[in-house]
């Protein structure tokens, strides 16, 4: 299927690393022009680089993303360079473990600025390009919002916010044409999930334990499933569909625990 996105300039957060990574590959070959913002130079560019060795396009941003200032610079740099924004995938976040019995207000407000502000920010700084183009947002979230996890409710806090922003925005920005969904995360195995797992006492036991409770398949969803229905979701081929909350998990969320 061609999703017509050929020339499309669409911001990616967190593009340069895990499902991230994944969805600017993806973009890039159907022909996009995704732009990475993320804090690691490295990493962008090591990306970027691979993308261009295929004859693809990318380019990237150098942002810290929980500083406000930074967030509008980024978008400022690629509208002086690109003069358009047709997309954007708001990305970039991390599970912190930040819990109730654990965690502190400082912690907490962190955690607020590196899983959810910036989703606002980010928003917010491209809309007036957005409205020209009449560009889409998608939301990556994460289950725990509906599920919960245990102990980290500040990631939890943060991923209900982006449930629920994805909503509003998409009544918001109805007049202008512009759909906003998002995509739900369960278990995707991630060098960021990898980590998380690795810290576990028993983590092998712990990962047998979760595979056997994802439905479909009992395996892990790929960070390019996830990425192809981002794309789906920006391209025109989607074009009556706003205001989603998409899972892509296997079943793992809405599934009988029977299975």
């Amino acid at each position: 299927m061609d999703l017509q996105l050929q020339g499309k300039i669409i911001i990616v957060s967190g593009g340069a690393r895990g499902i991230g990574e994944g969805i600017t590959n993806v973009l890039a070959a159907e022909g996009a022009l995704p732009i990475i913002i993320g804090r690691s130079e490295e990493h962008n560019l090591i990306l970027v680089k691979l993308i261009q060795q295929q004859g693809f396009q990318a380019d990237q941003v150098v942002a810290e993303l929980t500083n406000p200032l930074e967030c509008e610079q980024a978008i400022n740099k690629i509208i002086t360079k690109y003069g358009q924004i047709d997309g954007l995938v708001n990305n970039a976040g991390e599970n912190d473990s930040v819990g109730l019995e654990n965690g502190n207000y400082e912690l907490f407000m962190q955690s607020m600025h590196k899983n959810l502000v910036h989703y606002y920010l980010l928003a917010h700084h491209a809309l007036p390009y957005l409205k020209k183009s009449k560009g889409n947002i998608v939301n990556i979230n994460s289950k725990t919002a509906e599920t919960g996890q245990g102990g980290t409710s500040a990631y939890a806090a943060a991923n209900g916010g982006r449930n629920a922003l994805t909503r509003e925005w998409a009544v918001e920005l109805l007049k202008y044409g512009i759909r906003v969904n998002a995509v739900i995360v369960a278990e995707c195995f991630t060098p960021l999930y990898e980590k998380w797992i690795n810290n576990l006492p028993n983590p092998e036991e712990k990962l047998k334990s979760i595979l056997t409770k994802i439905p479909l398949g009992n395996r892990f969803t790929t960070k390019e499933e996830i990425a192809h229905t981002v794309a789906f979701l920006l391209s025109e081929k989607s074009s009556h569909t706003t205001g989603q909350l998409i899972h892509v998990d296997g079943g793992y969320v809405h599934l009988d625990r029977a299975l």
